[in-house]
């Protein structure tokens, strides 16, 4: 069964149990670009926009109470997961994210028109434009929607952050007695301890969490009652503060209003300070996960000097074997991210004079890399950091075959010495503290060079 709607375009028939109408109908049938849904968390703040917003026409007494406490109501339900399976349209769309905006305004209206009494598509009853979408435009919800959205996945992603620079501290701790051999340009170069090297992941993830905490107020600030190109048209004059009050009653995001709507509705470079603030936490992790595979390699022809926990069969053909699977998910989140980065610059430049027709792909950008991040750096955490173990045995060996402990040998011995105890080291295969002793160093000399 089919009931008819019209817009500017014509006529087109929907199903009769639809909730959504002919605007995210016709999105549908133009844009099966993804083939995926669109973010729960995306929808949620498009949800409590539109409820906000009711509340503020109402104060305004802009809105009929009776349509707009339906509105709530329905705001309500669908906040407590109901309706959701209606946002039908693709997250990559043409028109500057028009179909999202009108798909959520035909769910809410045809469910409100439905608690009123009346019959789906009724729409003088209750308006997807004129009640729903009042003092309001895409150009103003899509971007603010955006905006919520990234604030709630930084605060998610900021747990995992910190949950990950925990693991990598307790490690230091555990590592802190644990010396080896430290590297450069993968060649020996002087001692260091394991425990060091774990510290450094630690710093590292430390500053990404800052520099994420920092980004999120680059998105506090919303257009919301700039409305079409941020001049305000149709919207009353006070929605801007009023819609800002509610919303941060709402979700405690701590949103401001623009300080220039136009401003707030042509430029959107804070989107590429948010990808490029992802990439640079998905590159830092990617280089730390590099680590962890060369450190972990082998298991009898690689450094071994860590031992990573075997997650799964690392081989079809080779029996037995493990690979580093849980780094090198890491590596290929960094990837995306980084991609994504050029992706979101790319749209950000794109914008023309007063709008930025570009957002859809800038949000299903941002929004893939948060939860790509989040999600390979979570099992990262779960199924690898917490779970490395030292191979003792191992970096003492390495360690003494080394013959860059002649650096240090050479401040107690002479650089002339050390080197000729440097080349017998490699020409009879011996550790340097081996041919050392048979050079008559003392063992307390030994002992100070290998603490």
């Amino acid at each position: 069964m089919y009931r008819e709607e019209h817009d500017s375009v014509g006529k087109l028939n929907i199903p009769g149990e639809a909730y959504y109408g002919v605007n995210a109908q016709r999105a549908m049938d133009n844009f099966q670009i993804t083939q995926m849904k669109l973010d729960p968390v995306l929808v949620e703040s498009l949800i409590e926009i539109k409820k906000a917003c009711a509340l503020t026409n109402m104060e305004l007494g802009e809105l009929d109470p009776k349509v707009g406490e339906a509105i709530l109501a329905v705001a309500d339900e669908m906040l407590a997961g109901n309706l959701i399976g209606q946002m039908i349209v693709d997250p990559i769309q043409g028109g500057a994210g028009t179909s999202t905006n009108m798909n959520i305004n035909e769910v809410i209206a045809n469910r409100a028109i439905e608690l009123l009494g009346g019959e789906k598509g009724d729409y003088d009853l209750v308006s997807p434009n004129d009640h729903v979408n009042k003092g309001q435009s895409t150009n103003d919800v899509y971007p603010s929607s955006g905006k919520l959205t990234i604030l709630k996945l930084a605060d998610m992603f900021l747990k995992t952050l910190e949950e990950l620079a925990v693991s990598f501290e307790e490690k230091a701790q555990e590592f802190a007695h644990v010396k080896k051999m430290g590297r450069t340009q993968l060649s020996d170069a002087v001692p260091i301890t394991l425990g060091a090297e774990f510290h450094a992941y630690y710093m590292v993830t430390k500053r990404n969490i800052k520099r994420l905490a920092a980004v999120r107020d680059e998105v506090r600030s919303l257009n919301m009652g700039g409305t079409a190109i941020g001049t305000g048209i149709s919207a009353h004059e006070a929605f801007p503060v009023t819609v800002n009050k509610h919303l941060n009653e709402l979700t405690g995001l701590n949103l401001e209003v623009a300080e220039d709507l136009v401003d707030g509705t042509q430029n959107i470079e804070s989107f590429g300070v948010v990808a490029d603030c992802l990439k640079t936490i998905g590159l830092s992790c990617s280089k730390i996960a590099n680590d962890i595979r060369l450190l972990s390699s082998g298991p009898r022809t690689g450094f071994g000097e860590i031992l990573i926990p075997a997650r799964q069969n690392g081989s079809s053909i080779m029996p037995g074997k493990i690979n580093p699977v849980i780094p090198e998910v890491v590596n290929q989140a960094a990837f995306l991210a980084a991609g994504n980065s050029v992706t979101v610059a790319m749209a950000v430049e794109g914008g023309q004079l007063e709008l930025n027709a570009f957002e859809p792909v800038i949000f299903h950008k941002i929004i893939e890399s948060f939860r790509v991040l989040d999600n390979s750096l979570m099992t990262f955490n779960t199924n690898c950091v917490k779970g490395i173990k030292a191979n003792e045995e191992r970096c003492r060996e390495l360690l003494e075959r080394s013959t860059y402990l002649t650096t240090a040998l050479a401040a107690h011995i002479g650089y002339d010495e050390a080197s000729t105890i440097t080349k017998e080291s490699l020409r009879d295969n011996k550790t340097v503290p081996q041919v050392a002793r048979e050079h008559g160093v003392s063992e307390e000399i030994l002992a100070a060079i290998m603490e």
